[in-house]
C-alpha cells in the first residue's frame, strides 16, 4: 500500500470495496464457516499451502479487515484479534514460552497483568521475573538461560511510568530475546513501538482504539523482525506434533518472518478458541477510524486537567508525563509525538479516605473499571483494579493507596474541571 499518513491509514488500510455489493463500510460477515471451491482447495487451506477463510474460530473478513489496519498503523507486518486484551497477552506470552522457560518483566504492570504472570503463568511451569521499571542492571541480572522474552508496558498502569523501549530493545537485542511491549496506554497515533525496536506489540482494543465502551477484545501486532530459529525458542524449531512435524521457524517458506503471528493463529486461537467475535471487530473498525481525532483531544484535555490539579490546594501531588515536572516527561517527550495521552492520577490531601469520598461525590465522571473512553472516567486502584496485588506488590510498582486514577475524557474541557473542583472542595451530590 502506497506510504499515507497515519490518520488516512486509520480509514482505509486493509480494505477493499466487498467484492460482491461493493459497499463502502466494513460489511460484518456473521457466519460460522465459509464454503470451499473443491477437495483441493479445503485440503491446501488446512495443509497451510494456501491461505483463506475457514471457520469463524480462525479467522473472518472482518476482524481480517480490523487486524491489517492495526498492524498497518503500527508498522507491523500481521496482526491477530483476540477475544479480549487480557487473552491477547496470555497467548502471544504461551506462544513464545512453555514449561521451564523464564521471562523477565516490568513490574509496574496492569494489576490483571501482574497476577496473570505472578499467579497463573507458574501453574503452567512458566515463571516471570519482575524487576523495576528502566533499572537495566536489574533486567540484565534478571535474565538466563531459561530467559525467553522481555515484557514491558510502554506506560504503566496505573502510575504512568514511561518505558525506555530503546535501551530494552538493546538488552533484548543483546541476548536475542523478543520484546513485548503493552501500548495500550499510548496507542499508535502517539507511539509505534516497532520504530524503536520492540518486536511484538499488544493492545486492549476496548480502551482508546475502540474508545467508546462498547467492547472486549485484544489485538497482537507482530513486526516480523524477529528471527526464531534460535534453537532455544523450541516451539519454533522442534517439529509439532499437531502439524505433521512442522518447524515454524524452518518450514513457512516466504512467511518465516511470520513464524510468531501464524503460530499463534493456527495453534493458539485454533486449538484454545480466544476468538474476537465480528461484531466486536466491527464496532473497534469504528473507534480506528475516528482514533487520531480522539487522541489528540484526550491528550489536550488531561495535560489542562493535570496543570489544574498542579495548582490546587487540595491535592498532594500530580503525575502526568507530559507536565515538565513529572518524573516521566524525559522519556516521555523523547518518544510520544502529539502529545502524552488521556490519563492523570493523583492524590489528595487527606488521603485514601479523602480519595474515596471524592470519588463517591464527584459528578460528570463515571466511577467504573475501564479507561480510554470518550466519557472521562475515574477509579481507586488500589482497592478495584490492582485490589490483588499484596500492599507489598502495589508499593513495588509504585501504587500508593491515595492514588486517584482519571481518564480524561471528550467532554468541553471546563466542565471537566468544574467537575473536579466541586468534588475537590466538598460539594455534595
Amino acid at each position: 500500500m502506497k506510504k499515507y499518513h497515519i490518520e488516512t491509514l486509520a480509514l482505509h488500510a486493509g480494505q477493499v470495496p466487498d467484492p460482491t455489493t461493493q459497499a463502502c463500510a466494513v460489511p460484518v460477515y456473521r457466519t460460522t464457516a465459509f464454503n470451499f471451491k473443491s477437495t483441493e482447495h479445503a485440503a491446501n487451506l488446512f495443509g497451510l499451502k494456501e491461505f483463506g477463510n475457514i471457520y469463524a474460530r480462525l479467522m473472518n473478513p472482518t476482524n481480517d479487515v480490523l487486524e491489517q489496519r492495526l498492524a498497518e498503523l503500527e508498522g507491523g507486518a500481521a496482526a491477530l484479534s483476540l477475544s479480549s486484551g487480557t487473552a491477547a497477552i496470555f497467548f502471544a506470552v504461551t506462544n513464545i514460552l512453555k514449561q521451564g522457560d523464564e521471562m523477565v518483566a516490568a513490574n509496574n504492570l496492569y494489576g490483571g497483568s501482574y497476577t496473570q504472570f505472578d499467579s497463573l503463568l507458574p501453574q503452567y511451569g512458566i515463571n516471570v521475573r519482575f524487576t523495576p521499571v528502566n533499572d537495566f542492571n536489574a533486567v540484565e541480572k534478571a535474565i538466563n538461560e531459561k530467559t525467553k522474552a522481555i515484557y514491558i508496558e510502554a506506560m504503566g498502569n496505573p502510575v504512568l511510568d514511561f518505558a525506555d523501549i530503546k535501551e530494552y530493545s538493546k538488552l533484548a537485542k543483546k541476548y536475542n530475546l523478543p520484546l513485548i511491549v503493552d501500548s495500550t496506554f499510548t496507542p499508535p497515533t502517539l507511539l509505534r513501538p516497532i520504530e524503536h525496536g520492540a518486536n511484538i506489540v499488544i493492545h486492549s482494543l476496548s480502551k482508546w482504539i475502540g474508545g467508546h465502551g462498547v467492547g472486549i477484545g485484544g489485538i497482537v501486532i507482530d513486526a516480523g523482525t524477529f528471527d526464531w530459529k534460535d534453537p532455544k525458542f523450541t516451539l519454533y524449531n522442534e517439529p509439532d506434533g499437531g502439524y505433521h512435524g512442522l518447524r515454524f521457524a524452518h518450514d513457512l517458506g516466504e512467511m518465516n518472518s511470520l513464524a510468531f503471528i501464524l503460530r499463534l493463529r493456527i495453534v493458539g486461537l485454533r486449538n484454545q478458541g480466544p476468538t474476537l467475535a465480528p461484531d466486536a471487530a466491527w464496532q473497534f473498525i469504528q473507534g480506528v477510524e475516528t482514533l487520531a481525532l480522539r487522541v489528540k483531544q484526550h491528550s489536550e484535555n488531561a495535560l489542562k486537567v493535570a496543570q489544574f490539579l498542579s495548582n490546587h490546594p487540595k491535592v498532594d501531588w500530580v503525575r502526568y508525563p507530559g507536565l515538565e515536572s513529572d518524573p516521566s516527561y524525559p522519556l516521555a517527550s523523547k518518544y510520544l509525538k502529539g502529545g502524552f495521552g488521556g490519563m492523570v492520577v493523583f492524590g489528595i490531601k487527606g488521603g485514601s479516605e479523602a480519595g474515596k469520598k471524592l470519588v463517591d461525590n464527584i459528578e460528570l465522571f463515571s466511577h467504573l473499571a475501564n479507561v480510554g473512553d470518550a466519557k472521562s472516567l475515574i477509579l481507586h486502584p488500589a482497592s478495584t483494579s490492582h485490589a490483588q496485588l499484596s500492599d507489598e506488590a502495589q508499593r513495588a510498582s509504585g501504587l500508593i493507596p491515595e492514588l486517584i486514577r482519571l481518564s480524561i475524557g471528550l467532554e468541553h474541557i471546563d466542565d471537566i474541571i468544574e467537575a473536579l473542583d466541586d468534588a475537590l472542595n466538598g460539594k455534595e451530590l
